[in-house]
């Protein structure tokens, strides 16, 4: 008990000797600010000082080639920035400035930044425009894979009354906007070559709401509107597309759709864009195809509904005449007949032959027959009305007729 006791002792004596010490330490941390102890900042707030990515005030531009695949654009310069898209062999790019193996660049089509919401308000007149309602608000490097609220590169702050376009899509408390003027990002210099041709224009502010005007003869034609305007305007030709394939296939016509379609996948810068446009080129042209073989199909039925109409009108006549045969005692060849003469009263007597020539029966006429001219009717094919009767002499049929008809 007395040795627990006399460390017990020591002990207080040791942490007397230090609590003063202790206490101011605590103080310290808890008053001076970025030591951990200090309130931890709203990281949605913006900032009090503006901050931005890109050091040059009044930078000069230039048109970088990229001579690489699959090059990360980065929200910093360095790998341990997050990336916020990437760039392929044939892109440009515009370069504001290098340093250390990077290079600051204005975003190019498909990037896009992040603002937070409560500091912005829709315009009423142009939903596609907000406006900034607070001061030295920040505005944040977007990524695909970076989800906003830890997307923590400021590229610029703004102030109240500024614009900002909405691309129409908001995440978490933020809005996903084009990339103001000043919200640069980085690409390693390794990828880039430097361009013949310097950039005259001044970078696009994709808050405004009008068309750029380009130089009257630039020397090589560059599109620098934002990717939401060219997305916008596939968007409007795909809408088209749909329109046209509400119609009938005679009626559907995909010719200037396919042309504007062509344009926009033929634009490098266009991003997403052309290769949206692009894919939808091969829907296109198989909507062309089925158009075109509809239309075979139509003209072949249209033949067929005029082949078989004549067929119809055909057999129709065909039965029409079966019926009227029915009322003939015989159809065949009227040829004279050289066996026998006239009959009693100088009534001529003929005969009729099949079609192989052959003698089917012997003929008269009778009652209003008699006294007809049928000399015009010899060698033709008739069809006689009478009463047919065995007769001996010849073992054939012979027929007493009141009215012959021509078939032929």
């Amino acid at each position: 008990m007395q040795a627990r006791t006399k460390s017990a002792e020591r002990a207080g004596r040791v942490v007397g000797r230090w609590r003063l010490p202790l206490i101011l330490f605590f103080v310290a941390m808890l008053l001076v600010p970025g030591t951990g102890w200090a309130q931890v900042p709203d990281m949605n707030a913006p900032p009090e000082t503006p901050v931005t990515m890109a050091p040059l005030e009044t930078p000069e531009t230039y048109v970088a080639d990229v001579v690489g695949n699959d090059v990360r654009i980065r929200s910093g310069p360095g790998t341990n920035f997050y990336h916020c898209g990437k760039l392929y062999k044939g892109d440009r790019v515009q370069v504001v400035e290098a340093q250390n193996g990077w290079s600051c660049i204005v975003p190019p089509p498909g990037c896009f930044s992040w603002i937070a919401m409560q500091y912005v308000s829709i315009n009423l007149d142009n939903p596609t425009l907000g406006i900034v309602t607070g001061n030295n608000v920040g505005v944040y490097a977007g990524s695909d894979y970076v989800e906003p609220m830890h997307s923590v590169s400021k590229q610029v702050v703004l102030g109240q009354g500024q614009l900002v376009k909405l691309l129409s899509e908001e995440k978490g408390d933020y809005y996903k906007i084009a990339p103001p003027d000043g919200a640069y990002l980085w690409v390693s210099s390794q990828f880039l070559q430097a361009g013949r041709v310097p950039m005259e224009t001044e970078p696009v502010e994709i808050a405004g709401a009008g068309e750029e005007e380009g130089t009257p003869t630039p020397p090589v034609e560059i599109d620098m509107r934002g990717e939401s305007e060219l997305l916008d305007e596939y968007y409007a030709l795909s809408k088209l597309v749909k329109e046209q394939q509400q119609k009938p296939m005679a009626e559907q016509d995909y010719a200037e759709i396919k042309e504007n379609l062509t344009k926009l996948a033929a634009n490098t810068a266009a991003g997403r864009a052309a290769r949206y446009a692009e894919f939808t080129l091969k829907q296109v042209e198989r909507f062309e195809l089925a158009c075109t073989v509809a239309k075979e199909i139509k003209l072949q039925n249209q033949e067929l509904e005029q082949t078989t109409s004549k067929i119809s009108e055909a057999r129709a006549a065909r039965l029409a005449q079966i019926d009227n045969m029915g009322k003939f005692a015989v159809i065949g060849k009227l040829e004279s007949s050289s066996l026998y003469g006239s009959a009693a009263g100088g009534v001529k007597r003929y005969r009729i032959l099949d079609d192989s020539g052959k003698t089917i029966c012997y003929v008269a006429p009778t009652g209003a027959a008699v006294g007809k001219d049928l000399s015009d009717l010899i060698g033709r094919k008739v069809g006689l009305v009478g009463e047919i009767r065995p007769h001996q002499a010849t073992a054939r049929a012979f027929i007493d007729f009141t009215e012959i008809v021509p078939m032929d």
